[in-house]
């Protein structure tokens, strides 16, 4: 069979359009090469690489440590994994704190990284930072709900917009986006009515992650949905694999392997050719 053709990558053209006439769009968050690679073979539309990692990569208990050269040489690696999918990219804590820092930060991450579009954190409290990257020519989206980044003022991960005040500011918050010049924006942590309001208050791409189906994309942590990260499971987070327990498994059939002299056997060891061997061993005599 014939070898298919590479798939037509997604363009920020195409987020608006796939909006518009309602589809639906898959994303998920990886954070290095080989995740990517199986996300793009299994079809995924959006690559993610969502300061989470710092979480499921780096065994951090929160996102904020995060750095801008870090977060470049991770998309690099995911860039390379998933060539033909389109890579959306967290700026991490602190990188866009002001309006100077923001876009010299944003120019640095789409110079170096390979992303097709970024994402801060913040609603109309940063308008005029947003404002700012989009300004400067960089593809940029913004979050609502709960925003990670913001995990102190917020009082730990929890579910946001539980009241019908917290409801409305929130959807104010993702007007204030895209009217700041916002290409897309992320719905988190939100009962599915909330979510859906946002979703319908705004004209440009979204994406839902705990916001039950609201958003033009869904999105999942690829580590939480492959079972690879098993230290808490979001109330949201759907494992489709057990990734954690077959790994496990494997090492510590090697070990058994290792310690009861079954590995390496015969099929895993290189072998000398015959005549080579027998002058080797030869020559090793003849200098004992």
């Amino acid at each position: 069979m014939a070898d298919q053709a590479p798939r037509q990558k997604l363009t920020i053209p195409d987020l608006a359009r796939k909006k518009a006439a309602g589809e639906r769009l898959v994303m998920v968050a990886v954070g290095e090469y080989l995740s990517a690679q199986w996300a793009e073979r299994g079809g995924v539309d959006i690559v993610g690489v969502g300061d989470s990692l710092g979480m499921t990569l780096y065994g951090h208990e929160t996102t904020l440590p995060m750095t801008v050269e870090q977060m470049i040489e991770h998309t690099k690696a995911v860039r390379r994994g998933a060539p033909n999918t389109f890579c959306l990219v967290s700026m991490p804590y602190g990188s866009y704190a002001t309006k100077d820092i923001a876009v010299t930060n944003a120019v640095k991450m789409m110079k170096e990284s390979g992303a097709d579009a970024l994402k801060m954190q913040g609603g109309r409290e940063m308008f005029d930072i947003i404002r700012a990257v989009a300004d400067a020519g960089v593809p940029i989206m913004s979050h609502v709900g709960l925003t990670p980044h913001f995990v102190h003022k917020l009082g730990g991960f929890r579910m946001q917009g539980r009241t019908a005040d917290e409801a409305l500011k929130i959807i104010d918050n993702a007007k204030a986006i895209e009217e700041a010049g916002a290409i897309g924006l992320e719905i988190e942590a939100l009962p599915y009515l909330v979510g859906k309001a946002v979703e319908e208050a705004v004209s440009i791409f979204t994406f839902s992650i705990g916001a039950g189906a609201a958003g033009t994309c869904q999105l999942l942590n690829g580590y939480d949905l492959i079972g690879g990260f098993d230290t808490f499971k979001p109330k949201f987070a759907k494992r489709y694999g057990n990734v954690n327990e077959v790994a496990v498994k494997a090492f510590t059939d090697y070990a058994a392997d290792v310690r009861a002299g079954a590995f390496p056997d015969d099929d895993h060891t290189y072998k000398m050719n015959a005549e080579e061997a027998r002058k080797l061993r030869e020559a090793l005599e003849a200098g004992q």
